[in-house]
């Protein structure tokens, strides 16, 4: 079984035409920022999110755009130096931004606590960051504000600055006992991010402990910010399934990786969304997708 695919807004340009047609396709989730396109990405998503409720949504909290800086300076949230990293986990910033974001968006399903291994190498200090950002949004999941919260990160897992159990307990001390409302994590996967797949093929790894404890699972960056169809040879895609695109290649691979619930992918045109779709309609086995993997360690 395929990941279902989701629309992630980082590189989409047209965020109202790729929305609407990813609502039209079939996919399962939206996937922005705050910082995405400058803000663009949440001025421009709502109406497209009213006309489809079936759709579920996932925003960020963390990273400050250039829009936001000043005003989170001029309100206080934040002072200015520290709004200038561009970057902040600080609960009163979090839960300004937060709250700004339901304005814009009007519902949102999750709100992921975006790249906390950008605290610093202190794993302590990391996980304290976590915990007081959980307890942020532990109060907005039980205002019934949001759906549920969760992590997305770039390099925490592959750094070792958290593990998903880890995660798990930090939501419990946030909630102050197991009725928490940690959902799910999203972590990059693709024939470059490739550690999580070869993880997940051995039964181990963020993906597999997420999915083992009832979490949600997001791949990030399939096509590797849009650079990796560029990579692949016409002779690795056609290892990967005869006939098929670099581009093709790449979202199957990632999407045939066990434990991976959702692949978001930037597709921004009709074309694409119909071959992200044709390329997932029949998965890699594990054997298969194993043989792929170990081409790409011997590369």
């Amino acid at each position: 079984m395929s990941a279902a695919l989701g629309l992630g807004t980082y590189r989409v340009r047209d965020v109202p035409k790729a929305a609407h047609l990813a609502c039209e396709a079939g996919a399962a989730w939206i996937d922005t920022a705050p910082n995405y396109q400058n803000g663009r990405a949440h001025r421009e998503l709502p109406p497209v999110i009213a006309d489809h409720p079936g759709v579920r949504v996932s925003t960020k909290t963390g990273f400050i755009s250039g829009h936001q800086r000043q005003a989170a300076v001029t309100t206080g949230v934040l002072p200015a130096q520290a709004a200038a990293t561009g970057h902040s986990l600080a609960p009163r910033f979090l839960r300004w931004q937060t709250a700004r974001s339901l304005v814009y968006l009007s519902r949102v399903d999750l709100v992921f606590v975006h790249n906390p291994e950008r605290v610093g190498d202190d794993r302590e200090a990391v996980h304290s960051a976590l915990r007081e950002a959980f307890t942020v949004l532990e109060d907005f999941a039980r205002g019934g504000r949001i759906g549920g919260y969760g992590v997305a990160t770039w390099s925490g897992f592959d750094t070792g600055a958290f593990t998903v159990p880890e995660l798990l307990a930090l939501a419990r001390e946030a909630a102050g006992g197991p009725d928490h409302h940690l959902r799910a994590v999203q972590l990059p996967v693709s024939l470059v991010a490739v550690r999580p797949m070869t993880l997940a093929l051995d039964g181990r790894g963020p993906l597999v402990q997420a999915r083992a404890a009832g979490l949600t699972t997001f791949g990030s960056s399939p096509l590797h910010g849009g650079e990796l169809p560029g990579m692949v040879t016409p002779e690795l895609a056609d290892f990967i399934r005869p006939g098929s695109s670099p581009a093709g290649a790449c979202l199957l691979a990632a999407a045939s990786c066990p434990s991976l619930d959702v692949v978001l992918t930037s597709a921004s045109t009709e074309a694409h969304w119909l071959e992200a779709q044709g390329a997932l309609a029949l998965p890699l086995d594990a054997h298969r997708l194993r043989e792929v993997t170990d081409v790409l360690a011997a590369a």
